[in-house]
């Protein structure tokens, strides 16, 4: 009986069983071994093949979720449906993985949570300070009615002076 394994995956596992037994190799060749074959393994259908194997011995998504270490839902969506649905799944997951964020980044000063991290403290911390009146923040407006959060630390400059006061926290 031939290996479950794709090629691919079998031979990414040889190579880290033979850096288990090579006493000489690189910290990085392990790492770059065991990260490759992370990879193979995501992408070898065997494990699609087991999932639709359990999936046709009656198996929940429930225990299919437990044996994979993941939730219920989130084995489903990976696993479930035909080839093209999963196809399909993956294609706009990844379209969506590359598409830009929809946040400015040419707005004045610094979001709250760049300010939090330039200063080590949370963000909650934040919206105190602007209360207190040690910073100064205001709301920018988009056209399209956004509402962004400014913060403007000493020596930043705001192209409006007029400072948002309130410094309400979030709920």
């Amino acid at each position: 009986m031939g290996s479950f394994l794709a090629p691919t995956t079998a031979a990414a596992l040889k190579r880290v069983l033979t850096l288990q037994t090579d006493t000489a190799g690189s910290p990085l060749d392990r790492l770059r071994a065991i990260r490759s074959l992370q990879t193979a393994l995501e992408q070898d259908p065997a494990t699609l093949a087991a999932v639709r194997g359990a999936l046709a011995a009656d198996v929940s998504w429930d225990q299919i979720a437990d044996a994979t270490g993941l939730k219920p839902p989130a084995a489903k969506w990976r696993w479930g449906g035909t080839d093209d649905e999963i196809s399909a799944r993956l294609e706009a997951g990844r379209k969506r993985s590359v598409r830009p964020s929809s946040v400015p980044t040419d707005l004045p000063g610094l979001s709250v949570a760049e300010a939090a991290a330039e200063r080590g403290v949370s963000a909650q911390a934040i919206y105190l300070q602007v209360r207190r009146g040690t910073l100064v923040s205001r709301t920018v407006t988009l056209p399209d009615g956004r509402n962004y959060k400014r913060v403007f630390p000493a020596g930043t400059t705001d192209p409006d002076s007029s400072p948002d006061l309130n410094g309400d926290v979030p709920q």
